[in-house]
């Protein structure tokens, strides 16, 4: 029977004591956060350090558990990855930049002036650009999602992102709103945030199994890095979340408005991805992962890269907040829609369907 740890199984609670916590210290502590927020990685980078150093020890444990030699099994069985990517790469970043711009430049346009509906559309965009990494693994694992062929398809996601996350960024924010993307900017964030955690990350994980073999790496040192792991993500959250403080308490209606073009895109794209992988007959422990993937963001990544780019007081930076409030519950409502339809896939043959245990989050 499938158990989940203690932060797995209240995540919401988690992010909810977190948005507490950073509004708090936003509140009480103003000059202290604003001086925290013009720290950065290196002059004119725009790239916050904290953030940056909170991130890398967050994805670094991440990165290590990703075998990027099993992409070389892709041919085994490539639809479910061609849908994946094709959703990801294809849909999603496009779909994103139409629901938000439709939303805030016209159905919200008496609720918000042009500068704030440009902030949001650039902020949604670069959500929808950076596909999950870390949570996919928790999201597949409540669905009974195949965990070799989910390391592919995010494996793959990731050596993706270091080469379409920027361009396509530029070009939806450019294209659909009036605000200036500087290239090097956004080449700094990638470089922090992508190139960095995930060349230590294969680093350390070569060398270490050759020392130690994959044994003792899997079983013995990947779960004492699991502490350090959460301890960052809760950091991190919290950080984002003071910087953040006077807008989510002054535009608190904002939020919610924010809220409804990232909730459609979400169910839009999970759907889409779900449709595919049922009418390309791909079996479901390949499809519910696959879904998940094209539902959920690396919202850690988008919050660095929107503060990158706008600052952390920006609506930009708002709006990809947003996406970490919602990012839980909405995900765990798309887990319990796959188990609920598993038997519109066929079973693999010979392989009896697996119980699912009720799980409460």
């Amino acid at each position: 029977m499938k158990r989940l740890n203690i932060f797995e199984r209240y995540l919401s609670v988690w992010v909810a004591l977190c948005l507490i916590a950073g509004i708090l210290i936003g509140r009480a502590f103003p000059s202290v956060v604003a001086t925290v927020r013009e720290v950065e990685f290196g002059t004119g980078s725009q790239i916050n350090l904290p953030i940056a150093v909170l991130i890398w020890l967050m994805i670094v444990p991440m990165m290590m558990k990703i075998d990027f030699l099993a992409i070389r099994q892709v041919g085994k069985n490539p639809k479910g990855l061609l849908v994946t990517l094709f959703v990801n790469w294809m849909v999603k970043p496009f779909s994103m930049a139409a629901v938000s711009w439709f939303f805030f430049r016209h159905v919200f346009s008496h609720w918000l002036s042009p500068a704030d509906a440009n902030q949001y559309v650039a902020g949604t965009i670069i959500l929808a650009a950076a596909p999950c990494t870390a949570m996919v693994f928790v999201w597949s694992y409540l669905t009974d999602g195949d965990p070799a062929y989910t390391l592919v398809q995010v494996s793959l996601n990731d050596l993706l992102m270091l080469v379409l996350f920027a361009p396509i960024i530029r070009y939806l924010v450019s294209g659909t709103t009036s605000l200036s993307v500087p290239f090097r900017v956004l080449f700094y964030s990638v470089a922090a945030f992508i190139v960095i955690p995930l060349f230590v990350g294969v680093v350390l994980r070569a060398v270490l199994i050759r020392r130690r073999g994959k044994e003792w790496f899997a079983n013995e040192f990947l779960p004492k890095l699991a502490p350090m792991t959460i301890l960052s993500l809760l950091a991190t959250l919290v950080l984002i979340f003071a910087f953040q403080a006077s807008n989510l308490i002054s535009k608190w209606f904002h939020v919610l408005l924010i809220a409804v073009p990232i909730l459609l895109q979400v169910y839009f794209n999970a759907g889409l991805a779900y449709g595919l992988m049922r009418l390309t007959r791909v079996r479901y422990e390949v499809a519910a992962p696959g879904a998940l993937i094209g539902a959920s963001n690396f919202f850690e990544l988008a919050v660095a890269t929107s503060i990158a780019l706008f600052g952390a007081g920006s609506g930009a930076a708002l709006a990809t907040v947003v996406g970490v409030l919602i990012e839980v519950p909405v995900m765990l409502s798309v887990c319990s829609v796959c188990n609920r339809t598993r038997h519109w896939f066929d079973p693999v043959p010979g392989q009896a369907t697996p119980k699912k245990e009720v799980l409460s989050v």
